[in-house]
């Protein structure tokens, strides 16, 4: 039903049974953005989101779950969905969430323009799509990428967690919302990770975060 909505709707749908033809249809097909159902037959969506993430780091995923079940919703956004959607749900919601993630990979595609930040060692090039610690690849979803170009562009000022909700992943940001929050602690993990020192996304309480530079000990 949400194949035949989403083609009257003028998208291109492709629809796969479970985990492995998905996978398989991916790997064959260039792909805008994923609709991923976290229960499938066989292997689970989340299953499938961590094989995509390493081979399809920058595919826009977007999760449906199971209304009442945050576990699934945190877990599949620690895992690299971009942003979920919790069943049931209006199809003209979901539609609306799909264009937006559209128009954003649509514009940072037909932007020429050569933008990058550098906070130390930090590069972010908005026009490659891509962020690198120490000229090492930080290994970002589309969304986490987004985060932290806003953060970046705004280093040592807070922003608010509804404006990165509505910049970054295309919604407002609603009562008990925690997307955010858990795409800054997968940065705060990568960053870790790739041995950042010197940088921090830091919590603003009652406002949002922020990025600083901060000088050693």
């Amino acid at each position: 039903m949400l194949q035949e909505f989403l083609a009257s709707e003028g998208f291109d749908v492709e629809c796969a049974a479970d985990a492995a033809a998905g996978l398989t249809a991916i790997s064959e097909r260039t792909a805008d953005l994923l609709v991923l159902d976290v229960m499938l037959p066989g292997s689970s969506g989340f299953d499938l989101l961590r094989l995509l993430r390493q081979s399809h780091p920058r595919l826009p995923v977007l999760m449906l779950t199971a209304r009442g079940e945050a576990v699934d919703r945190i877990l599949g956004l620690e895992l690299g969905a971009d942003d979920y959607l919790a069943k049931p749900f209006d199809p003209r919601e979901l539609a609306a969430r799909l264009r937006a993630i559209h128009r954003r990979a649509q514009s940072a595609t037909n932007d020429t323009a050569q933008t990058s930040i550098e906070l130390g060692k930090l590069k972010i090039d908005e026009r490659r799509r891509r962020a690198t610690w120490a000229d090492a690849a930080l290994d970002l979803t589309a969304a986490e990428l987004r985060i932290i170009t806003l953060l970046g562009k705004a280093a040592g000022q807070p922003i608010e967690r509804a404006e990165l909700t509505e910049h970054a992943l295309g919604r407002k940001l609603t009562l008990y919302d925690r997307s955010i929050d858990t795409h800054i602690s997968n940065l705060r993990r990568k960053l870790a990770q790739a041995g950042a020192s010197g940088i921090e996304i830091r919590s603003v309480r009652g406002t949002g975060y922020e990025l600083l530079l901060v000088e050693p000990l």
